[in-house]
């Protein structure tokens, strides 16, 4: 069994680009306030959303391993 992934969106941060939802279209979608939402905040680690993730264009999703914690993204600098 795979690696399964807490998914987080900073709302305060989101600026609505859209981006999220072109790199990982099953993974967020945008509201009616063009913010963007995790379709499932827990999910099976994968590179969709990982890479929406790292395309971010403010950095605000976080990526964690679910249960731990841990951070996958974005980076400790």
């Amino acid at each position: 069994m795979g690696d399964r992934w807490s998914v987080e969106v900073d709302r305060s941060v989101c600026i609505g680009s859209g981006m999220c939802v072109n790199h990982a279209p099953g993974g967020f979608r945008l509201d009616s306030a063009r913010q963007s939402r995790p379709v499932d905040p827990e999910t099976d680690a994968n590179e969709q959303v990982l890479a929406a993730a790292e395309g971010c264009p403010v950095e605000a999703i976080t990526v964690a391993l679910a249960g731990s914690g841990e951070v996958v993204f974005p980076p400790e600098e």
